[in-house]
């Protein structure tokens, strides 16, 4: 059993997140006559919720630091107006109209996390408060009116990796990508292995790494091949490339670096934190601007996929991007969850609302089971958490568990 859940890194909750995901595909696939799993509609997957995604990324950070941030879509719609309005009235370049939306996404977040880090009230209020100024502002300074944003602004929100090289039926970038991907998933196991053989730590059986490879290179190949063989002028969208690389980026920094642990730490026990060394108004303060910048980086995805920036951007998006991380396993009272995690409760969502769309679900029902999957999910961590167990999957695990130290009591 051990061996087993070494397969999926030892981390049993994500491992629930991803069977719940593929459960959920393969039921869609199967009760929308085989939708699911066709190019246009993986494509259209991707674009349609790589915003809510990235949101979800700066939300986990602001959850696990103890926090919450109801005005990333207020932020995002202002944020999206300021670059559209720059970019037709002041004839601003389209890069540095994205950079113009990047410095007012830290200012907006650097003034929510003084309130928050410095004057010291909770961020609920503050964000809140911020909800409401900046989709004021949004159409102050929109006047309640769709702007359009130009050509290159739409490719980073709609457009994918260009065709390049000879004609071999399918999108030659894509396939790269593909390629890349597992290469970096053998080398990571490989010296994963290594370090801990050099460090004199356990190790799991070779099938083990073996058996992964193999699943999760199986799962790159299909989705490289869906991708790549859409019909022509689509491949991988660029919005999930750009999503890509802030999960590897946020992932690194929230497990690999020494202010992620501190936001770990703060969100935990603060107090502690505190008595450790750890600065927690400076984390708390960069937890919030970093959240607005997501979400400045989410406003431009967005205008450029909707190829224009209007008065009811952003609305219910703190929401699907709260729901996501929640979902996918993070703590209501902080100091628990992982960027990856945030990753797969928000596919599981996007999931959900693909799927039901392809059904002909209403939109009243789907909103009604996005509750209460919600809702369950965070009822089965409270609950488990009571009982001293750590996740959903402590629950679902607890007979095979008994049956290991049943066997190991028969042995002795």
């Amino acid at each position: 059993m051990n061996n087993i859940k070494q397969i999926f890194g030892g981390n049993v909750r994500q491992f629930g997140m991803i069977f719940a995901l593929i459960a959920l595909m393969v039921f869609f696939q199967i009760f929308s006559g085989g939708k699911v799993f066709t190019p246009f509609n993986m494509q259209n997957l991707i674009n349609g919720n790589s915003y809510v995604l990235i949101l979800a990324i700066g939300m986990v950070l602001v959850i696990i630091a103890g926090h919450i941030d109801l005005s990333v879509g207020s932020v995002a719609a202002f944020v999206g107006i300021v670059v559209a309005i720059t970019m037709r009235d002041w004839g601003l370049p389209w890069y540095l109209g994205v950079l113009l939306g990047l410095l007012v996404g830290a200012l907006v977040g650097a003034w929510q996390g003084f309130w928050v880090a410095i004057v010291g009230i909770p961020a609920f209020i503050v964000t809140l408060a911020g909800m409401l100024l900046f989709r004021g502002l949004n159409q102050l300074v929109g006047n309640s009116q769709s702007i359009p944003v130009p050509e290159q602004i739409q490719y980073l929100g709609g457009g994918y990796l260009p065709e390049i090289g000879p004609d071999t039926g399918f999108n030659n970038l894509t396939l790269l990508l593909g390629l890349i991907c597992i290469a970096a998933l053998v080398w990571s196991e490989l010296k994963s292995r290594r370090d801990s053989i050099k460090l004199g730590a356990s190790v799991p059986a070779v099938w083990v790494p073996v058996v992964k490879i193999a699943a999760v290179s199986t799962v790159i190949i299909y989705a490289t091949y869906l991708f790549a063989s859409g019909r022509t002028g689509t491949s991988f969208p660029i919005a999930g490339v750009i999503l890509a690389v802030l999960v590897l980026i946020y992932g690194f920094i929230s497990s690999k670096t020494i202010i992620g642990r501190h936001v770990y730490a703060v969100g935990g026990n603060k107090n502690a934190a505190e008595l450790s060394g750890v600065k927690s108004r400076k984390v708390n303060f960069l937890v919030m601007m970093n959240m607005s910048i997501l979400a400045a980086v989410a406003a431009i995805i967005f205008i450029g996929r909707s190829t224009s920036s209007g008065p009811a951007d952003g609305t219910g998006w703190e929401l699907d991007a709260i729901a996501a991380v929640f979902i996918g396993g993070a703590a209501v009272s902080g100091g628990v969850g992982t960027v990856m995690g945030s990753m797969i409760g928000g596919l599981v969502m996007a999931m959900l609302n693909n799927g039901l769309q392809l059904m002909s679900v209403g939109a009243s029902w789907t909103s009604v089971i996005k509750g209460l999957v919600l809702l369950i999910a965070v009822a089965i961590d409270v609950y488990n958490k009571s009982q001293g167990r750590k996740s959903i999957i402590g629950l679902m695990m607890k007979n095979f568990n008994r049956n290991e130290k049943s066997g190991l009591q028969t042995n002795t």
